[in-house]
């Protein structure tokens, strides 16, 4: 088996920081006491660490101090690294010195897995979560990019001007929402973006993200879906409703005629043929969400977004002590690391207070974001979803209950017949609130949402008025603000 390490390397690395030690500080970046392989050569490195920060000479006498201090200096040892070839461009030998270190881990962390596995005392889950942080830390430690310079941005600047150009007069640069009104406002969905659509119960917070779905597979793309909530089957039902028109009840008893048999049959087929891939295990962690999309998008390019339903629902580090709070943060950041990462936008969908529900005016605000803080930061769009029908049938059934504990015959049929009418409604007018767009307007996004078939779609016209709030202004301003007209 091959060796995995090159004492040669090490010792010309550390030979050429003794030499130019003005060099340290671009090494060190990279690499680690303990991505050596030589216990001295690990000792060498942390007295020039110790050294550099005591602002003192990184040099032989220096060095040779620091390290008698604990009994950590060999002259021998010593002697072999002066001795070394000097070299000018360190940056080779700095990485192949960092791919063996990953190369150990990696043996080290496939030795962990066997203990864990078979002497130590866990459950399945625990171990998972430990191998996957473990495997993570090896990953980032591997991961390191340079400064881009002014050259290599004007091009990679210049490559999406001609690409937006290409485009024509289209508004749409991003990811399409599936939704025109919301493309008019958003430009569509930035790969990189974190979304969160956010709603209380009963507004349509999941099927607003199925439909968007069920858009992106049509086109063509793929969408990977972690559905903590529901099984894939209830997911799939309700995005056939929405795709065939036929209502949702009477898909869940399978009563259906003829015609919506081979019309279901046809989605069936359809949709079998496309790029959706639904993760309905209940459980995720941020760790969990990163592996399994990771290995996603690599085995499938075509995914072009994916989604969290919800993100209350994930949990945070198990060996961690820290309050749910600071769990949504780390989820947060994770979540909008992992969309730059894989060039696609993430859309989590999260809970709102029921605070709201106190409120004269109900529509949604920032501040009523549960755990707002951290999913605020972070976010590139918030969107919140508002039928205002759902408020007036609490009120109106609410007002019914009491006519009929008073015994009042008149109000009993006046808000029996208000509620059925209610009920009865087909379509539902529906406001997209935007609370947050980084890199556009605020406002109100007109939707229709036909309850039947669990579907919504554009309004015919959108007349709401957008302000332009940019994320470089202060946030302060925003907090618990939504720059949407109230109906």
């Amino acid at each position: 088996m091959e060796e995995l390490y090159n004492l040669n390397v090490e010792r010309a690395v550390l030979s050429a920081i003794i030499f130019d030690p003005e060099i340290y500080e671009e090494i060190a970046a990279v690499l680690k006491p303990e991505d050596f392989y030589l216990p001295f050569h690990q000792h060498l490195f942390s007295a020039m660490e110790s050294l550099f920060e005591q602002e003192l000479p990184i040099d032989e006498e220096f060095l040779r101090k620091e390290l008698s201090k604990n009994d950590k200096f060999d002259e021998v040892a010593m002697v072999e690294v002066l001795s070394a070839n000097p070299i000018s461009n360190t940056k080779a030998y700095v990485k192949e010195i960092k791919d063996y270190a990953n190369k150990r881990s990696l043996i080290t962390l496939a030795t962990q897995i066997k203990k864990l596995t078979i002497e130590d005392d866990l459950e399945v889950e625990q171990i998972m979560d430990r191998v996957e942080q473990k495997l993570y830390e090896i990953t980032q430690e591997s991961v390191n990019e340079d400064f881009r310079d002014s050259k290599s941005i004007a091009a990679s600047t210049l490559k999406e001007i001609q690409r937006l150009k290409e485009l024509g007069n289209s508004k749409l640069i991003g990811v399409d929402t599936g939704f025109a009104n919301l493309n008019d406002k958003t430009s569509g969905f930035g790969k990189g973006d974190l979304i969160i659509v956010a709603a209380r119960p009963a507004m349509g917070k999941t099927t607003i993200v199925l439909n968007m779905a069920l858009k992106a597979i049509k086109r063509g793309e793929g969408v990977a879906i972690f559905s903590l909530e529901m099984p894939a089957e209830q997911l799939m039902l309700r995005m056939l409703s929405a795709d065939t028109s036929i209502p949702l009840q009477a898909l869940r008893v399978g009563n259906l005629r003829d015609d919506e048999w081979s019309r279901l049959s046809s989605a069936m087929d359809d949709i079998s043929r496309r790029k959706l891939f639904v993760d309905d295990g209940g459980y995720a962690t941020i760790h969990h969400v990163r592996s399994k999309l990771r290995k996603l998008k690599s085995q499938h390019p075509e995914i072009s977004m994916a989604i969290i339903d919800y993100l209350q629902l994930m949990s945070g580090d198990a060996r961690s002590n820290a309050g749910r709070q600071q769990e949504i943060s780390e989820i947060s950041r994770g979540l909008k690391q992992l969309a730059r990462e894989l060039e696609i936008p993430i859309i989590a969908l999260s809970q709102l207070n029921r605070s709201l529900e106190s409120r004269e005016n109900k529509r949604p605000q920032l501040s009523d974001l549960r755990e707002s803080g951290a999913i605020e930061q972070d976010a590139d769009i918030i969107l919140f979803v508002y039928r205002d029908d759902v408020y007036r049938q609490y009120q109106v059934k609410e007002k019914l209950e009491k006519a009929k504990m008073d015994d009042n015959k008149a109000l009993i049929e006046k808000y029996e017949a208000q509620y059925n009418e209610l009920k009865r409604k087909l379509e539902e007018e529906t406001e997209l609130i935007i609370g947050k767009q980084r890199n556009g307007p605020t406002g109100t996004v007109e939707l229709i949402f036909q309850k039947s078939y669990t579907r919504f779609i554009d309004a015919k016209t959108s007349g709401a008025s957008y302000e332009i709030i940019l994320e470089n202004e202060n946030i302060d301003k925003t907090e618990g603000k939504i720059d949407a007209p109230i109906i």
